[in-house]
């Protein structure tokens, strides 16, 4: 899933210092997983919001809306009798919602609530890390099923570098080095000539070097179904 970080709060409130009333859109999707952008934490911030400005002085009006999703215009047409009935709009999806939003009600203004970080999952409860990197040429078979793109700092493909020291990454002490995990796994399985060779170099066109990508399902296009 896409995990996220809340802005803070002070940063927040620099976006709606001069606004008298806004919107907060939350999103059912991955930032609710991550505990972010789901009703609780729209509500949350919403108080907090209210809260700060009272304190500052100034009240401010503030309504909110949990979305199906931010990231698929069905939803996001969902606030459009209502959108243009405030100053502001807070978006507490990924990067990608308050874009989607723009985009749609370009009259209105959008701001982003949340820090897009990564593609990970919950390795424990209220812990989220970093698993893949969007690449768009996924060859983890090749590696145990281990992503050293995404989990090697350095995004090494044919072993580890000269720094990792007792499976430890140098780069901090907190990142296990995935090449260590990813030659032991091999050996596990007896299955250590598998990471004999040099690996060709690798096509980033696929990845976000080539530009804005885009995903088209030929069969589920309207019109061709």
């Amino acid at each position: 899933m896409i995990v996220a970080d809340r802005k803070s709060l002070q940063e927040i409130l620099s976006m709606v210092e001069e606004n008298k009333k806004i919107l907060i859109a939350g999103c059912k999707g991955c930032v609710t997983v991550c505990n972010v952008g789901g009703l609780k934490e729209v509500e949350i911030l919403a108080s907090s919001l209210k809260i700060a400005r009272k304190k500052q002085g100034s009240h401010i009006d503030i309504d909110i809306e949990v979305l199906e999703r931010q990231c698929d215009t069905e939803y996001v047409a969902g606030i459009s009798e209502i959108v243009g009935n405030y100053d502001a709009v807070i978006s507490l999806a990924c990067g990608v919602g308050p874009q989607f939003l723009s985009e749609m009600y370009p009259e209105q203004t959008f701001y982003p609530g949340v820090n897009t970080t990564f593609f990970g999952g919950a390795t424990q409860h209220g812990v989220w890390e970093e698993r893949c990197a969007g690449c768009g040429t996924c060859a983890i078979h090749n590696f145990g099923g281990l992503c050293p793109i995404a989990r090697c700092a350095k995004s090494l493909m044919n072993g580890p570098c000269g720094g990792s020291s007792q499976g430890i990454c140098e780069v901090n002490k907190d990142i296990v080095c995935i090449w260590d995990l990813i030659v032991r796994k091999k050996m596990d399985a007896g299955r250590l000539a598998d990471l004999i060779g040099v690996k060709g170099v690798k096509n980033w066109r696929t990845a976000r070097d080539g530009g804005p990508r885009k995903s088209i399902r030929e069969e589920l296009v309207q019109g061709n179904i």
